[in-house]
């Protein structure tokens, strides 16, 4: 049984909670844009007006063109899903890998613990940025080779999170019982302890996709991302920087748009943790 506080569909009610709201409202803004977004850019995102150079925001576009006359409006639209679904797919992959490793060295303990932790231990020696940045340089500039970069990056310190809380749960009197009636070590694991650490694995999950976004954007900016004429947010950055002086509506655009959802998956992940905190139960 997980240890998600019995009221908790009532405080999802309560609208106190302004985080929780807020961050779950704009992050369904920004997946309906993900999903719909190509659809409702008023321009094909990739198509160039060479007599529409670096305009500013105007009626026509209203976020103005790039250096070869596309819309930025519609490729910040169309740049939607390529942004939300690298963040979320890394984190996903993320928490399958690092649940993983860290469920089982913190569980079986012994010499597969010290084997796992060394790992994980030598791993989070090297930022996450670097290390994604060497991932990326390797797995190639794509979105998969983004994906794969960030995850990579963000299972150590999950992995070492759960390996914590499973190490604190297995010393738990249901776990005992669990041995004492003959219940195998793999079921005690996922059917007892792994749910009992959910809450802890769902909020670090939604922390670390604003993360994610943040990861991302940078290799993009540094041309590690998803190519062009794909119009990724942090490609988009990376190719504005050289008309920072002559057209600053350039960079704002995607540099706002990132802001944005980057709030969107912190703001949700503060509400989470005020949602499971029983401490809020009155």
């Amino acid at each position: 049984m997980a240890d998600i506080p019995a009221a908790a569909p009532r405080r999802f009610r309560r609208t106190h909670n302004v985080y929780l709201w807020f961050g779950s409202s704009l992050l369904g803004f920004f997946i309906f844009l993900a999903i719909f977004g190509p659809m409702l850019a008023p321009y094909d995102p990739t198509e160039q007006d060479l007599f529409a150079l670096l305009e500013g925001p105007s009626a026509t576009h209203w976020l103005g063109t790039d250096n070869i006359g596309r819309d930025i409006f519609s490729r910040i639209l169309a740049g939607t899903g390529y942004t939300v679904s690298i963040a979320l797919s890394s984190v996903l992959l993320a928490g399958i890998g690092g649940v993983a490793l860290g469920s089982v060295a913190g569980y079986f303990g012994g010499k597969v613990d010290r084997v796992l932790s060394g790992i994980i231990d030598l791993l989070l020696t090297v930022p996450n940025i670097v290390l994604a940045i060497a991932i990326a340089s390797v797995a190639g500039s794509s979105a998969m080779g983004l994906t794969i970069a960030i995850t990579a990056s963000f299972i150590p310190p999950l992995a070492r999170l759960v390996r914590s809380k499973v190490i604190e749960l297995k010393e738990e009197d249901f776990v005992a019982a669990s041995v004492t009636i003959g219940m195998s070590h793999w079921r005690i694991l996922l059917h007892h302890v792994l749910p009992n650490a959910l809450t802890v694995i769902i909020i670090e999950l939604s922390l670390n996709a604003g993360q994610a976004v943040l990861i991302g954007s940078a290799l993009g900016f540094l041309g590690l991302g998803v190519q062009p004429p794909a119009p990724e947010w942090g490609t988009m950055l990376g190719a504005s920087r050289e008309f920072l002086t002559v057209a600053p509506h350039l960079i704002m655009a995607p540099g706002i748009a990132i802001s944005l959802l980057v709030l969107a998956f912190n703001t949700f992940g503060d509400g989470l943790r005020d949602f499971f905190d029983p401490n809020l139960e009155k």
